[in-house]
Parts: C-alpha cells; sequence; structure tokens
C-alpha cells in the first residue's frame, strides 16, 4: 500500500482519480482517504506537536462529484480522532486556510478537497496550518503514516459543527475593499457605477459574484456558470484555458460589463479580461498586481516563475521594482518570496504565471479572490481619476510571437537524461552567435538571442512532475521566432529517446 499511496502525491497536494471513467483506473477510494486523514492527525500530532485533547479541524469542498463522499469519509475518521470538526461544505482552498487564522476559528489544521481544475474524475486533498500549506516533506510525512495506519484512537468521539464558512470568508473581502476604496459618496456600496461579471466555470466561486460583488453594489448581471457543477459542463475552470478565457471575453462584450473574472475550481487563482474584451492573464496580469504593489511598496522584489518574458522584467524594473525569476511550480514561488524576506530583502508579492498570486500582506497565500479584491480597489480609484486599469500596464512590452512546445522523454531514467540534454545545452549555445545564457537562472536553460538571432529568449526546463521537456519561446520580431525554432530542432534531433515531434 505504501508505494500506491505515494503516487497520489502531487508536489505538495494528493491528487488521484475518483470516479470511474474510460481513461484512467480509481485509485483514491475511500479507503485511501480514511488513511490520508488520519495521516494527517499523526503529523499534527508527531511534526506539529499538537498534544491537546480536542484537536480543532475544518473541512471544505469545492463542487466535485467525488467530493461529499470524499468528505464523510474524513468526518468519520476525524470523529474518531476525538476532534472537534468544521464542516464547512462548499468552500475554496484559501478560505480553509482562513479557518486556522482567524479569531473566531482558530482551527489546528484544515483540508481542503479538490484537485484544482483537472477534469472531473479527479480529485484530491490540501492540507493547511496557521503556517500555511503542508510542503513535500510533510505529505510524505502523512502518506508514510497513513500507509503504517498505527494509529491510536482516542476513548472519545469527536463531534461535527455545519457551518457556511464562504459567509465569513466573503465578509473579509468585502470589508477589506470598502476600507480599500474608503469612498465618501457611498462607503458601503463603492461598486455601484460598475457592471462586473463572473464567470465561475461551476466550481467554488460563484460566490464572488452574490456575496461579495453584489454586496457591494456592482451590477453583476451575466455572471455564468455560477453554480456548482462538477461535470464542469460548460468548459474547464482555469484561467490558463483559452476556452475559458474566450467564453469570460465574449461575456464581458455581450454584457458591455466593465470587468470580467474568472476564477478556478477552488478559486486559488483567477484572471480578468478588461471592457473591451483584453486578457489580462499570465504577464499582463503579474505587470497589473506588480504595478499595484510598487505603488504601495517602492522598491519591493517581484518573485515569479521561470517562463515570465523579457518585457516584463523590463516593466518591473522601469517601475523601480526588482525582478527575481525562479523556479517553476507556484510553491516554489512562494517559499521564496518568504525566503527573501528572511532573509531582509523585501518582497511583497510571489507569483506564478498560471495565476497563483500570494502578497505578503495577505499570509503569503495565493488567493485568486483577495487577488481580485486588489484590483477593484485600484479600479474604483482610477475610475474617479478619470482611468482604467489598462492605464497601468499600456508601458508592458508584449512579444508578437510565442510558442509553448513539450518534448516527451522515453528514456526510464527521464531525469538524467533530460538534464544530460540541457547540459550539452549550455555548449550548444556557445556556439551560436549571438545565443547566450541568462546569468542568475534557477531552473533549466535560459537564452537570450540577440536581434539577428531570433530576437527574444527561450527557456528549456524538465517538467516537476512529468518526463517532459517544456520549451518556452517568444520573440520581439515578427517570424524571426523560427530562427530559435530551426537552431534548436538541429540540437535535439540528435536525441533518439526524445519525442521532438511537437515541432511540427
Amino acid at each position: 500500500m505504501v508505494e500506491e499511496l505515494h503516487k497520489l502525491q502531487n508536489g505538495t497536494d494528493i491528487r488521484g482519480i475518483a470516479i470511474e471513467n474510460p481513461e484512467k483506473k480509481v485509485n483514491l477510494t475511500a479507503v485511501e482517504v480514511k488513511a490520508i486523514a488520519g495521516g494527517f492527525m499523526k503529523w499534527l500530532k508527531d511534526k506539529k506537536n499538537i498534544k491537546k485533547e480536542k484537536i480543532k479541524i475544518a473541512v471544505g469542498m469545492d463542487s466535485r462529484l467525488s467530493g461529499p463522499e470524499i468528505k464523510e469519509v474524513i468526518l468519520n475518521e476525524l470523529v474518531n480522532w476525538g476532534c472537534s470538526i468544521y464542516d464547512c461544505g462548499l468552500c475554496t482552498t484559501p478560505a480553509m486556510f482562513m479557518t486556522t487564522v482567524l479569531d473566531n476559528y482558530k482551527c489546528d489544521g484544515s483540508i481542503m478537497i479538490t484537485a484544482s481544475h483537472l477534469p472531473y474524475y479527479h480529485n484530491g486533498l490540501k492540507f493547511f496550518t496557521e503556517n500555511g500549506g503542508c510542503e513535500k516533506e510533510d505529505i510524505k510525512y502523512i502518506l508514510d503514516s497513513a500507509a503504517k495506519q498505527d494509529f491510536k484512537y482516542p476513548s472519545y468521539k469527536g463531534e461535527i459543527s455545519k457551518i457556511d464558512f464562504i459567509d465569513t470568508y466573503s465578509s473579509l473581502l468585502v470589508e477589506k475593499i470598502r476600507k480599500g476604496i474608503n469612498s465618501n459618496e457611498n462607503y458601503e456600496m463603492p461598486l455601484l457605477k460598475f457592471k462586473i461579471i463572473v464567470d465561475a466555470g461551476n466550481g467554488a466561486g460563484g460566490f464572488f459574484a452574490s456575496k461579495v460583488l453584489k454586496t457591494l453594489g456592482a451590477e453583476v448581471e451575466g455572471s455564468q456558470f455560477i453554480n456548482p457543477d462538477g461535470r464542469f459542463p460548460n468548459h474547464i475552470p482555469n484561467p490558463e484555458s483559452k476556452e475559458a478565457m474566450d467564453s469570460i471575453r465574449k461575456a464581458v462584450l455581450k454584457n458591455k460589463a466593465d470587468l470580467g473574472i474568472v476564477f478556478d475550481t477552488d478559486v486559488d487563482r483567477a484572471a480578468i479580461v478588461d471592457a473591451g474584451g483584453m486578457d489580462i492573464n499570465r504577464n499582463s496580469l503579474i505587470a497589473l498586481i506588480s504595478s499595484i504593489i510598487l505603488d504601495e511598496h517602492p522598491g519591493t522584489t517581484i518573485v515569479t516563475d521561470s517562463v515570465t518574458s523579457n518585457g516584463l522584467s523590463e516593466f518591473i524594473k522601469d517601475l523601480g521594482g526588482k525582478h527575481h525569476r525562479f523556479k517553476r511550480g507556484y510553491r516554489n514561488v512562494i517559499n521564496e518570496g518568504i525566503r527573501l524576506n528572511g532573509q531582509g530583502e523585501k518582497c511583497y508579492l510571489a507569483i506564478e504565471t498560471s495565476g497563483h498570486a500570494a502578497l505578503k500582506e495577505n499570509y503569503f497565500l495565493d488567493d485568486g479572490a483577495y487577488l481580485i479584491s486588489k484590483i477593484l480597489v485600484k479600479m474604483a480609484k482610477l475610475h474617479k481619476q478619470g482611468k482604467s486599469i489598462e492605464d497601468l500596464i499600456k508601458n508592458l512590452k508584449i512579444s508578437p510571437e510565442s510558442l509553448e512546445l513539450r518534448f516527451n522523454i522515453l528514456n526510464r531514467n527521464f531525469k538524467d537524461y533530460g538534464y544530460k540534454i540541457l547540459d550539452d545545452l549550455k555548449r550548444y549555445v556557445e556556439k551560436i552567435n549571438g545565443w547566450s545564457e541568462t546569468p542568475n537562472n534557477y531552473e533549466g536553460v535560459r537564452v537570450n538571442c540577440d536581434k539577428l538571432s531570433g530576437d527574444g529568449w527561450f527557456l528549456l526546463r524538465i517538467s516537476l512532475h512529468e518526463p517532459v521537456l517544456c520549451l518556452n519561446i517568444e520573440s520581439d520580431s515578427k517570424d524571426e521566432i523560427k530562427i530559435i525554432v530551426n537552431n534548436l530542432k538541429i540540437f535535439l534531433i540528435q536525441y533518439s529517446e526524445l519525442d521532438i515531434s511537437s515541432f511540427k
């Protein structure tokens, strides 16, 4: 059982197949869930040194079809551990963290049942304490404990209290926005003049339209897919999905809205579309929130993942900030921001291109709804000056050509094989006129290409979780990206155990 359980680890999360489907075999059943819940309790006692009799735990879930059954298994196991339990029902991942820090709750731990944007048959678990989410080594300990199952239950049973925590969480966001805008005209409903629509993709984010925006006076008619439906029948709830962004763009233009918001399933990520239908996502979203944060904290370091553009670096530098490009993976980015602060370098924002945005002022919690709240405050303030949020990023240079490719590594020892290719690439780069390896790079091989050799940059790196080499390319000149592609093709074609068919 040990090996099977460890296959469920996905970095700092647990993810598996919870519903029978034609594609993959079920590996997250009631048996595994019960054992993992016990493993979490053992981790709290052993590693977090929680010795008190009544440990307080909150449990929530997104809209996935398998959520209620998994939640029931977890609640029953926590009752066996004698816990005082909050059943939060439909909730978001950031809200579940908040149960551990708010004065009226102060839970010792919390569990969120989610598999983010993955297809309906997936599900998983995320764990929190007041110090944040579990790290990789914590998940390993939880799974090791789950496999051993040497649990000692107390003689007494726990009790369950059902609460609607999303109401509490919504109230926090509402007050955050009210205080941020601080309108003398209408403190209670400062968004009265705006039409803002939400696309929740049938995930857990529909509350934002009714419990936040509408409460603040915004018109939300035209919001779509806000009712929870774990089949995700309309589109994948994922801000990185072209289908999702196309969907909210059409809704914004059709309804003549001032802003469109799209959330992922468990609302730890978000993106927006402006009144003209322009996507503010990935590099442009990072630029937007960087502009806001740098206005509040001049000179701060902004931590991002490795695939952000050169144009973004220039944008942050021009605003007086420092761009610290780190490894892919939202927890890597967030932990790097925390580390920099710990060594005395001020960092108020850590954000990945996927939409995971963590602000120092908010526990360095990646929270899509909090991110949007910051943007709404700025939007309202700019509106009074006759400006819009697009004005904040008008100087962001966007490359006319970009490409993202994935190459499957067929060698059994895929990491060794991948790292050999990356080492060889460094030597190959030295032979190409106009190519130079980027200094202070933390992941893969990133190369700058001058105007005569592609006029842009590329990054080749090993995927975090799969036997895949990932390639990102951008060029600042139209039709010049082919120079970079052709040179890379000449290099990569020599590796017989690398599938480069995606070049076609």
